[in-house]
């Protein structure tokens, strides 16, 4: 019933437009009786009633066949009109060929082309002016008035005028760059009378656009548009429409369109949609902030390496673990096993990829904690994994540090246990998740991490063994950016440990791609270490998410320091030092000279270690760490003289 009912209202509409159309065609056949009489014979009245039946059967025949009658005009674009042109250059031909056929005079071939030219052009006129109508009608200008009075006496088509409440409740935007993207948004807001913003200019470097206007919108330059236009134009928000900028430009023109006042707003696809998705308009997200380039990392030969494989991942279920899963499933293991000791963290990326895959992906989850030796064995018994990526750690530093005797056993003897498993049960390749606190740790996360990566860079046997260290992840359990998206969304205050402290940040999305294509790089031995780019200001990062949110940071919301943690130092250390680094096929990735230690290095140091985790005595504990990791350092020998670090300096740059 429903679709008989839709059937018909189309009917109506194609029946309308056809009227006009052919009201179009008459008004043009008789006008050239008028002004242009046949050179040749004159016709007479029945002759060119017939023609124009015939004229008339061939532009609707052409019409109809190009589907032009089912169309909705009022959004038609240029394939519509190019659509409309190219069948009725069909119809006029059949009209030609048809009528000299026929026992009528016939006319000239200029004349045909004439009267189906002027009949085209007066139907794009009648259709634009209908778009026109509903733009001039959403812009509430007093064209639309005049367009509304002459369409409703000359058709009988009724058109609202627009509620002037609504029209004074819109919102006035600026839109950062005038391309396909801006443009595109701003003729989608004009088209709708139901939108809640007016563009009211563009700003744009393109010189061939700036002092020129697009569908009625003016284009300025960057330093046209100052505080002053904002003002003028009564700008409420500025909408940034630059998807192909790079990182670097995005974040100058934050910083510049920030110090408007303006809510600052995003059209583009979001990011952590997959591209080819829709576009949105939307806020900023905090981790766009960071202003990162996002990029597809991993070559076809990463794929390849992995693709069929049993790949067992450690800390499955983690920030992580859990998007080395899906990197993994996307590539199309053999077999992927999720190992982790948190049943609900390994439950929910289980869920996901069991919908996602649809029963495609071979999938297992094992409950197990990699001190218990025992388990793992049953696991690498069972499954056989051919590439183990070991993501496994206690990561939290305050908690760590006062639990010293549990971060040696899981993420040492962990490691110690993983290892040696592997090595027993014939896996191919074994690659760890280290991190950036490991390069002269002041912490035992950090210590301990150093000490993995020993054990590892160390190990001895038929598999290849290598590390992986990167700074912190947007997102992960324990970063910053949620927390402070907590503490805003309760009104405050914002907390940081010191305003001076500094940190390197990448998406989780990258630093598993990164892992896996330096995991596929890896030969023996190999340390590498990820670009992580330009350290980040925590305490910008702070105001600019209050600034966001649509609060004036110190006004709306404070910002209160708290104090470093134990453990905790003002910066992490550049792990990119070209000086002290090889290159590899990736200029991402880096592989640090750090010579290995003999094996029976690396067992003196374990002794020591379990020896004191035996005490239980984090004290001893920690002791035994700095005994056995050189480089692990008080943090107040390290923060006394933080300003005087690259790292440092180039943030205050």
């Amino acid at each position: 019933m429903r679709k008989k009912q839709l059937s018909q209202q189309v009917s109506v509409h194609a029946l309308m437009l056809m009227g006009y159309d052919l009201v179009m065609l008459a008004i043009v056949s008789v006008l050239l009786l008028v002004f242009y009489p046949s050179s040749y014979y004159p016709i007479t009245r029945v002759e060119a009633l017939l023609h124009y039946l015939l004229a008339a059967a061939c532009m609707l025949g052409g019409r109809a066949l190009g589907n032009s009658y089912n169309n909705v005009w009022r959004y038609g674009g240029n394939n519509l009109y190019i659509n409309l042109i190219c069948y009725d250059a069909l119809g006029g031909c059949v009209y030609y060929l048809i009528q000299r056929l026929l026992p009528l005079r016939d006319v000239e071939f200029l004349r045909a082309v004439t009267l189906f030219s002027l009949n085209l052009l007066g139907d794009i006129l009648m259709r634009q002016v209908y778009q026109y109508l509903y733009d001039a009608n959403s812009r509430g200008s007093k064209a639309a008035d005049v367009m509304r009075f002459l369409t409703r006496k000359m058709t009988g088509i009724r058109v609202e005028p627009l509620d002037t409440a609504k029209r004074d409740r819109r919102i006035n935007i600026a839109i950062i760059g005038a391309g396909r993207v801006g443009a595109g948004f701003a003729a989608d807001l004009a088209s709708n009378p139901d939108a809640a913003y007016t563009p009211k200019f563009f700003v744009d470097i393109d010189r061939n656009k700036i002092g020129r206007s697009i569908n009625g919108v003016p284009v300025f330059s960057d330093r046209e548009a100052n505080g002053d236009v904002f003002r003028d134009y009564n700008i409420q928000e500025i909408v940034f429409a630059i998807p192909g900028a790079s990182a670097e430009r995005k974040k100058e023109l934050y910083t510049l369109y920030k110090q408007t006042g303006c809510k600052l707003k995003t059209y583009d696809y979001p990011t952590t949609q997959a591209v080819g998705g829709k576009r949105s308009l939307r806020e900023f997200d905090a981790e766009e902030l960071l202003f990162r380039q996002a990029s597809e990392i991993l070559s076809e030969d990463t794929k390849s390496y992995y693709r069929g494989k049993t790949v067992l991942i450690s800390g499955g279920g983690g920030s992580i673990g859990s998007e080395l899963c899906r990197q993994i499933a996307k590539i199309g293991p053999g077999k992927l096993v999720v190992l982790d000791v948190y049943e609900n963290g390994a439950y929910d990326i289980q869920q996901e990829l069991k919908i996602k895959y649809e029963g495609k992906l071979k999938l297992a989850v094992e409950i197990v904690s990699i001190t218990d030796r025992g388990q793992l064995e049953r696991v690498f018994r069972l499954h056989r994994p051919d590439v183990v990526i070991h993501a496994a750690a206690h990561k939290h530093v305050p908690l760590m540090e006062d639990n010293c005797c549990e971060a040696v056993k899981n993420n040492v003897f962990g490691t110690r246990n993983l290892l040696d498993t592997a090595e027993d049960f014939g896996c191919q390749k074994f690659i760890m998740v280290s991190t950036d606190k490991a390069v002269n740790p002041t912490n035992v996360m950090g210590a301990t991490k150093r000490m993995c990566e020993m054990e590892v860079l160390s190990h001895q046997g038929n598999m290849s063994c290598s590390a992986t260290r990167f700074g912190n992840v947007l997102g992960s359990n324990g970063s910053v950016i949620p927390l402070f998206k907590r503490q805003i969304m309760y009104g405050g205050p914002v907390t940081l440990t010191d305003r001076r402290i500094i940190r390197y940040f990448m998406t989780i999305p990258e630093a598993a791609q990164l892992v896996l294509t330096s995991g596929a790089f890896a030969k023996h031995g190999e340390l590498f270490v990820l670009d992580m780019g330009k350290p980040v200001h925590i305490l910008e990062l702070a105001e600019n998410m209050i600034r966001l949110s649509g609060f004036e940071p110190y006004k709306d919301i404070d910002i209160v320091e708290t104090g470093l943690r134990p453990g905790e130092k003002l910066y992490e250390e550049l792990l990119v030092k070209t000086e002290d680094l090889d290159k590899t096929d990736n200029d991402q990735i880096f592989v640090e000279r750090d010579k290995p230690l003999d094996p029976r290095e690396i067992e003196k140091k374990l002794a020591i270690l379990s020896q004191a985790a035996a005490t239980e005595d984090d004290a001893l504990c920690r002791q035994a760490l700095k005994r056995v990791v050189e480089t692990f350092r008080d943090p107040e020998e390290v923060n006394c003289v933080a300003d005087q670090s690259k790292e440092m300096q180039e943030v205050r740059a």
